[in-house]
């Protein structure tokens, strides 16, 4: 089952339309949580985001919204009483949905979670990835200009036969991809704007763009806001699970780009780390080989928990 069939499910019963929150509380107590296909550590925040985009980009789709705040889901093809009421915002307020506390904190630094990062996007997005370390830029040339955490690349050679892979090259289009990845602790709504653009400003040049953090804001506008602005912009959110990383997930996609901003990547070539990542992707394609131990190191689930310290 979907997020998307799940709502539906719930909303088919129900006399009146839900918040996101509202929807998994009556999902939870009929059980279908059970039955989704994945949902990670955060369910409702998934859902929650999954909603407000498809609802955004597809008028017909059979679910709608009514109501800002909060907004409110239902079917299109149902009945409901009263149905005005609900746009004006004269309703009762949202239910939360009841999060369990951890027993425990973790504490943890920006840098801690690019080892998550790397993992994720390893085992899930077929990519090798590179941490860009900004102190080696040479800021004389472009002292304002800021580079990417993380970027990857996902490579045919692991799929193609010998003979695409030759006949690709000397065309010219080895259609490998380039991912860019801007990495923080958290995301809220104080500062989601000011996180977003630095994600929109340094992931230009990539085909596929993310936005990932380990602690995400469950508050209803933020993640409308976070919606809205990964549509407009095409730069996926993936939220980062330091307890499990295996639920790591993308709750928004990236929009992926046919073609790459050269002119930026050449900027961006200033710094060390990342003109020897294209150097190593060269190099990789050339011979068909891809050198793993050249990337960053993708460790295993218990060596990525022992690196997060628990107070």
């Amino acid at each position: 089952m979907t997020f998307h069939e799940l709502a539906e499910t719930v909303l088919r019963d129900s006399d009146m339309p839900l918040t996101a929150n509202e929807i998994w509380a009556k999902a939870t107590e009929k059980g279908l949580e059970q039955h989704l296909s994945t949902k990670g550590k955060t369910p409702w925040a998934t859902l929650a985001a999954r909603l407000y985009v498809i609802v955004k980009e597809n008028p017909n789709f059979i679910i709608g919204s009514v109501g800002k705040r909060p907004q409110r889901f239902y079917l299109r093809d149902k009945q409901y009483a009263n149905f005005d009421e609900y746009a004006t915002g004269k309703t009762e307020e949202e239910v939360t949905a009841v999060v369990q506390p951890r027993p425990y904190k973790k504490q943890y630094l920006e840098k801690d979670l690019h080892p998550f990062l790397s993992h994720f996007a390893f085992y899930r997005l077929s990519c090798y990835t590179k941490t860009i370390n900004h102190s080696t830029s040479d800021k004389r040339e472009y002292g304002e200009w800021v580079h990417p955490d993380i970027v990857g690349c996902v490579y045919p050679i692991d799929e193609w036969d010998q003979e695409v892979l030759q006949l690709s090259a000397a065309i010219g289009n080895t259609s490998v991809k380039f991912l860019s990845f801007e990495l923080k602790r958290e995301l809220n709504l104080s500062t989601l704007r000011e996180k977003f653009f630095q994600a929109v400003s340094n992931s230009s040049w990539a085909n596929e763009s993310y936005l990932a953090a380990a602690d995400i804001s469950q508050n209803e506008d933020f993640l409308v806001e976070l919606s809205r602005l990964s549509t407009s912009f095409g730069i996926g959110v993936i939220r980062l699970d330091i307890d499990d990383p295996n639920s790591s997930e993308i709750i928004l996609p990236a929009k992926s780009k046919e073609y790459l901003d050269w002119e930026t990547m050449n900027k961006l070539t200033m710094n060390k780390d990342f003109r020897d990542f294209l150097k190593r992707v060269r190099i990789d394609l050339n011979s068909n080989e891809i050198r793993r131990e050249k990337y960053d190191t993708v460790y295993n689930d218990d060596d990525l928990i022992k690196q997060i310290k628990i107070l």
